[in-house]
């Protein structure tokens, strides 16, 4: 079978939007739901690094609603820029769209907030661009009932809806893969998550 036969998401040719991940954005959710979305975006980006997946994080409008928050910025590559996205979609802004192509990746798997707004919107001007898209249901938020209407709508616009443990499957492929990613990573899965 192709990579291009092949339906699931391969690592070789993705690459992990973090979009978002703002205070500004996780104090519309419910309190008992920031901590643990934080962790699993965190921990999908540690598994990014240690499967060679590049990563390109934005915040939105950061001189207003703030920078990326810091448990995630730490977890970017040494100097890893944080965009400054200006238009709810990536995809129309020229830097952020130069930085995904610079990539090489066909293959985009996005995370963050909101799921009804700027990871809608991204996903589908993506989609637009002729890239194949996963969305991470588990891995991006907004308050109810927005979350599953934001989903809905990805959904039907051609984007993949998947889940952190699904991703992470299609990334690793195979048991010796998974043995080696969990000894590297070494790390506690976060909350919801099982292997």
């Amino acid at each position: 079978m192709s990579a291009s036969s092949d339906p699931l998401f391969h690592r070789d040719r993705s690459c992990l939007l973090v979009i978002d991940v703002q205070q500004y954005f996780l104090d519309k959710l419910p309190a008992e739901d920031r901590v643990p979305l934080v962790a699993r975006i965190g921990w999908l980006m540690r598994m990014a690094r240690a499967l060679g997946v590049p990563t390109i994080a934005t915040a939105e409008d950061i001189a207003q609603d703030g920078p990326l928050v810091p448990e995630l910025a730490a977890l970017l590559p040494d100097g890893g820029k944080v965009f400054d996205k200006r238009i709810f979609g990536l995809a129309q802004q020229p830097d952020i769209r130069a930085a995904v192509e610079a990539t090489g990746r066909d293959e985009h798997v996005l995370v963050g907030l909101e799921t009804d707004v700027c990871i809608c919107h991204s996903a589908l001007g993506l989609l637009a661009a002729g890239y194949r898209v996963a969305v991470i249901a588990d891995a991006c938020g907004s308050p109810a009932p927005h979350h599953a209407a934001g989903l809905d709508r990805i959904r039907g616009g051609g984007a993949i809806v998947t889940t952190l443990k699904g991703i992470t499957y299609e990334w690793v492929r195979d048991l010796a893969t998974l043995a080696a990613l969990k000894r590297d990573m070494d790390i506690v899965l976060p909350p919801g998550l099982t292997l």
